[in-house]
């Protein structure tokens, strides 16, 4: 890290005060910034999210992102696959520890988690006229698993992880259709584009994020925060990615529950088609 911490040690004096902020808490937790969404950031400078994008472009950097990436680019390899795994460690410790994080990340979210914001996920789930699941990367084959499931509910549903069929399909919703838009950062800019012309269609919109307070919640008529302190810039997502998935199981079965004289006969009708299929 010691290249983009010199450029920003050398340049500092040339900043304005509002960046001078962004500067001392990124050259003392230059590892903690990885983790942050651009409002954690703003907010534990002390300053605004405008600010930190024209502090990131002041080091020649595109964007906040860059600057995530950058600090990142330099972290032990083990760190950089999962944050409490060493190079030292044997296949047994990183059994434990793996499992251990997924537990106490899920244990976290049960803890936090608005049993009022999730019934109203709920019961506009129950009512939608069409589902519509976006995600990309890791979050999109969370999106392709809750089609996976709801679609056997017998409720018009799809999954996008393509931005561009994402933007298409959000301009054809009306006002009896959800999206469930799934992000950990909640900072992806596609799937944020992609939120608003949904809702700017009618659509109602549900976050599942791993941030309450990021760019995406703003955007969403309902978020839920998903707690996992893995950082948004591994290699790819695993505690995050087990907890969007047991939201997405806890949300199926409420709606399942809610609509159980239809439900029982149409999964019974999909257990049917697979018997042919099967030894």
């Amino acid at each position: 890290m010691s290249d983009i911490l010199f450029l920003i040690r050398s340049g500092i004096d040339d900043l304005r005060s509002s960046e001078k902020k962004v500067a001392a808490y990124v050259l003392k937790n230059p590892e903690a910034v990885t983790t942050l969404s651009i409002t954690d950031l703003a907010e534990e400078a002390g300053t605004s999210e405008p600010t930190v994008v024209r502090f990131c472009r002041r080091l020649g950097l595109k964007g906040f992102m860059d600057l995530k990436l950058t600090l990142a680019r330099d972290l032990p390899s083990s760190e950089y696959i999962h944050e409490s795994v060493h190079e030292s460690d044997n296949l047994p410790k990183i059994f434990n520890k793996m499992l251990k994080a997924a537990k106490e990340a899920i244990n976290e979210t049960m803890n936090t988690m608005d049993m009022e914001l999730l019934e109203r996920a709920s019961q506009a789930l129950a009512s939608a006229r069409r589902i519509e699941f976006y995600g990309v990367g890791g979050s999109g084959a969370v999106a392709r698993d809750a089609h996976h499931k709801f679609f056997r509910l017998g409720v018009p549903c799809i999954a996008y992880d393509d931005p561009h069929m994402q933007s298409m399909s959000a301009a054809l919703l009306g006002r009896e259709d959800v999206v469930v838009a799934i992000s950990h950062t909640g900072s992806t800019r596609d799937i944020i584009d992609s939120v608003k012309i949904a809702r700017e269609a009618g659509a109602l919109v549900i976050g599942i994020v791993g941030r309450v307070r990021s760019p995406l919640s703003r955007v969403c008529d309902i978020t839920i925060p998903v707690h996992s302190p893995e950082a948004a810039l591994r290699l790819a997502p695993m505690t995050s990615r087990l907890v969007q998935l047991a939201i997405i199981d806890v949300l199926f079965v409420s709606v399942a529950l809610k609509g159980r004289k239809k439900t029982g006969a149409r999964l019974d009708a999909v257990k049917r088609s697979l018997v042919d299929k099967r030894h």
